[in-house]
């Protein structure tokens, strides 16, 4: 079996990926350009699987990816390395010309839409090339799939998560909300309401977690679930645990949106620093939850509360799931699909949760179905 390379292998999401492909006997490839990180890992995955077929790549994938794709020759390339917001499709590309199947975790909402574009290429290499397999669009919309058939229309989805404070969380993560914060998002498919990043907070109630705020962010589902599945009106947003810190990003936002020319992702770096001065206000426990309305098959009001809870700082194993099982499928020839496509319809729901049985992690689902029909 060839193996796998993970693209920024020791972060925050490929270490979780790394250990997830050795645990199931798949080859990889640790690569990035921090020797020591990357060394550092293979070490503390060695030391608990001894049998662990591990190799270490350090380069640049933007600059020298086709020489390392030729010499390592592994099947499927792991991309995490963000933020997808202002990437381009270098990568995959090379992917394409090195007959690599590729996989990405990205959120970025024009990257992950506009994957289709590399569609033709990756179907005359005969591989696969899938974007987005991470919360949005892989679980999101392997929830809206398990549970449309419930509906004969969906009126609205209102969903988001809020991280734990004191969970792990990565650079490209936070670089790619600030690509966004306070300045217009684009209108959801089908409609034509412009929202703001980062604003119209309002909180929501979570099992186990309480409350949380939450505020707009800008993710492909805007456009790739509404036209998938018929959806009317659709709003993600995603919440900080930290009420200061949330209502700070808040007010950022605003200054953003009046006129003030500051280069947020820049500051990355130290806004992620001032970050976990926070941190003793809150805990490791984040969640995702999603709230379907619409009407049922009798055409009576019908609406799907889902959740699903993360505790210990087990949250960020979620975002990596979509890539792991994938990367399984296209390991074991159970994955047959070629060509270039956002990551829907790949992932089942059932299939999901599964992999994260080892973790902390529970999901709680509510209805409001129809009343009674009298006779």
């Amino acid at each position: 079996m060839r193996s796998v390379i993970i693209l920024g292998g020791y972060g925050n999401f490929g270490k979780r990926i790394a250990l997830a492909l050795v645990k199931s006997g798949i080859a990889i490839i640790i690569a990035g350009r921090n020797a020591s990180k990357a060394q550092a890992l293979s070490d503390k995955l060695k030391k608990h699987h001894p049998e662990a077929k591990i190799k270490l790549a350090i380069f640049d994938a933007q600059a020298d990816l086709a020489n390392q794709l030729q010499n390592l020759k592994p099947a499927i390339a792991i991309n995490t390395v963000g933020p997808f917001q202002t990437s381009d499709y270098a990568i995959a590309k090379t992917c394409i010309q090195q007959k690599t199947h590729y996989i990405d975790l990205a959120d970025g909402r024009d990257f992950v839409t506009g994957i289709t574009a590399l569609d033709q290429q990756a179907r005359k290499a005969d591989i696969a090339v899938i974007s987005g397999a991470s919360t949005v669009p892989g679980l999101s919309s392997a929830i809206v799939e398990k549970y449309k058939d419930r509906f004969s229309e969906i009126h609205t989805l209102k969903y988001g998560i809020s991280p734990g404070q004191k969970a792990e969380r990565g650079l490209a993560t936070i670089r790619g909300i600030l690509t966004y914060l306070g300045r217009p998002i684009k209108p959801a498919s089908g409609s034509n309401k412009t929202r703001y990043g980062w604003q119209d907070i309002y909180r929501q109630d979570y099992p186990i977690l309480g409350k949380r705020w939450m505020a707009n962010c800008d993710i492909p589902d805007l456009d790739l679930l509404p036209q998938k599945y018929n959806i009317k009106e659709i709003q993600f947003s995603a919440g900080m645990e930290s009420l200061p810190l949330h209502l700070g990003i808040w007010l950022v936002s605003w200054l953003v949106r009046l006129g003030l020319p500051l280069n947020l992702p820049k500051h990355a770096n130290f806004l992620l620093r001032l970050s976990h001065l926070f941190d003793w206000l809150g805990t490791d426990n984040g969640g995702l939850h999603m709230v379907i309305k619409g009407s049922d098959k009798n055409a009576q009001p019908y609406e799907l509360k889902w959740f699903i809870i993360a505790k210990d700082g087990d949250g960020p194993q979620i975002p990596t799931i979509p890539a792991i099982i994938l990367a399984k499928k296209l390991a074991s020839g159970e994955l047959t699909y070629r060509g270039a496509k956002p990551c829907i319809g790949l992932v089942r729901l059932e299939e999901y949760l599964q992999e994260l049985e080892a973790f902390n992690i529970k999901t709680y689902e509510s209805l409001t179905p129809p009343a009674p029909t009298t006779q």
